[in-house]
């Protein structure tokens, strides 16, 4: 069972796990042992609510397939039981940033001294530049 919040979790038939082999260097053991982990959640047939599905499905991230399966392989560790614990953190990490409401941007101007401090600004920049040009005789 992974716990999302206080009133959402996931029950363990709904995540779907598998050991595959890692990639990279690890001499032997990378090519005999199983230890990465190859996750798989289908939103639309889990027991979210549909706020969660919605707004998970609305994600442009490249781990949640078209048909709402997000994916997640973890092979950071050596070991299967620590990859397994990555892959459902990550997961559970996706599920709550789906969550978070971003803040609206209020538009706001410039300030009347900031509007004068730039123009002042650019007032030196441009005697400097005329103090390069060439002198005329």
């Amino acid at each position: 069972m992974l716990k999302i919040s206080n009133n959402v979790t996931l029950q363990a038939w709904e995540i779907q796990l598998t050991a595959i082999r890692a990639q990279g260097a690890g001499g032997q053991n990378v090519n005999k042992v199983s230890s990465a982990i190859h996750l798989q959640f289908d939103i639309n047939h889990s027991s979210l609510p549909s706020l969660y599905k919605e707004r998970l499905l609305a994600l442009s991230d490249s781990r949640i397939s078209k048909q709402g399966i997000i994916t997640i392989k973890a092979q950071q560790y050596r070991t299967q039981e620590q990859n397994k614990e990555d892959a459902l953190h990550r997961l559970a990490d996706l599920i709550r940033s789906a969550m978070v409401v971003q803040k609206k941007r209020r538009e706001t101007k410039p300030t009347r001294a900031s509007k004068e401090r730039r123009l002042k600004s650019k007032g030196i920049k441009s005697q400097t530049k005329s103090l390069r040009k060439r002198i005329k005789q």
